[in-house]
């Protein structure tokens, strides 16, 4: 990456068993808040989800500000961080530049032009119940 200290490090293909555990208790998503795609909700399936204008972003924007391969959204821990992959215009975090940092449920965080809600949600508990016909 361009400041010599951002790796990429490869995943592994089947998410660990914490991720696992984080997404059968919680959804976590972002919000397009403005920019092109605004009011689009993008649920986050993956253990990193990678946000840019690139063709390899999973997230992709046509947006010239942001870089290829501007931001991640990594599971980390038991949430979710936001880390800038190295990108020429920075991340900000509610109004403050970052690195990296761990998201709280109604973070805003900016890239390029485009600005983002992280959302997260807790699954409900109870076991999905169907109504069936009576014979």
């Amino acid at each position: 990456m361009r400041d010599g200290y951002t790796r990429k490090l490869a995943l592994p293909q089947e998410p660990s068993a914490d991720f696992v555990s984080f997404q059968s208790c919680w959804q976590a998503s972002v919000v397009v808040r403005s920019g092109q795609d605004s009011g689009v909700e993008y649920v986050l399936e993956k253990p990193q989800t990678t946000l840019g204008r690139g063709e390899t972003a999973a997230l992709r924007f046509d947006d010239p500000s942001m870089s290829s391969e501007h931001a991640a959204l990594e599971f980390f821990g038991s949430g979710i961080r936001l880390r800038d992959l190295g990108s020429m215009n920075g991340t900000t975090l509610n109004g403050s530049d970052v690195k990296a940092a761990e998201l709280k449920s109604g973070d805003r965080f900016a890239l390029g032009a485009h600005e983002f809600e992280f959302v997260l949600v807790a699954r409900s508990r109870k076991p999905k119940t169907h109504d069936s016909p009576l014979c």
